[in-house]
């Protein structure tokens, strides 16, 4: 690995998104709107707002990294880019470190407008303080990304890349505690929502909404969040190929 291939294709990648305005927008927008419309959803239900709000700082940018990036990444394998890049002296990790910091950064600054417009502008009201929250929303979008470049190793097309969120985040959500708590689940579903990484960016966004301060099963659900997502960056190093077949 060398840091300085690993930051170039960072910039590669900021600048190919800064002429693409369509996908800057589904990720800096789109949640915006979406917790928005929320909000007028929960109207005159502060109480509810804050529970599914929290929630979903720890899903929206999950949800829109993982579509944008396995997306974007297949896209430089159909049109050749990527096996001219591998033909050069690029490790595969410098290229998915490059991809995971340039989409990393879009991260920070869609996470940063999300939780700055719920608490500031929706009024979402938390025990603890908003950094904590913003954290979760950085760590999940973070870990969008990782299983957006791990799952467009194995699509052949961006209709097959968008078929891969139905099996890789939908059980998530439905599991992760957002609409029922885990612990009333039946076991068996219990059992795998311990196992899905969503579950824990919904736990840690509980943790900030109700207390004060940082608590033991917060660091151990970001810990967890972050341990998995590195995870999948390594395991999306080991399958990256240099073209579709």
């Amino acid at each position: 690995m060398s840091p300085t291939r690993t930051l170039a294709t960072a910039r590669r990648v900021l600048r190919q998104l800064r002429h693409d305005p369509r996908t800057v927008a589904l990720l800096l927008l789109v949640p915006v709107l979406l917790l928005t419309l929320l909000y007028y959803v929960f109207d005159n239900r502060a109480a509810e707002f804050d529970r599914i709000g929290s929630s979903l700082l720890g899903i929206f940018p999950m949800l829109t990294m993982f579509l944008v990036t396995s997306i974007a990444t297949l896209r430089e394998r159909t049109s050749g880019t990527l096996e001219r890049l591998l033909a050069m002296p690029l490790a595969k990790a410098d290229l998915l470190l490059g991809y995971a910091l340039a989409f990393g950064a879009l991260a920070v600054l869609q996470a940063g407008l999300v939780t700055g417009l719920a608490v500031w502008l929706l009024g979402l009201t938390v025990a603890g303080s908003p950094w904590l929250l913003l954290l979760v929303a950085v760590l999940t979008a973070l870990l969008g990304t990782a299983m957006g470049l791990f799952v467009s190793a194995f699509a052949a097309s961006e209709f097959q890349a968008v078929q891969f969120m139905p099996a890789f985040v939908f059980p998530q959500l439905l599991l992760c505690g957002l609409f029922t708590p885990r612990d009333t689940m039946q076991p068996a579903l219990e059992y795998v929502s311990n196992v899905l990484p969503m579950s824990y960016s919904v736990n840690a966004a509980q943790q900030v909404l109700e207390h004060p301060g940082v608590t033991g099963h917060y660091l151990r659900d970001l810990g967890i969040v972050a341990g998995v997502a590195l995870g999948v960056l390594v395991l999306g190093a080991a399958t990256l190929r240099r073209r579709t077949a």
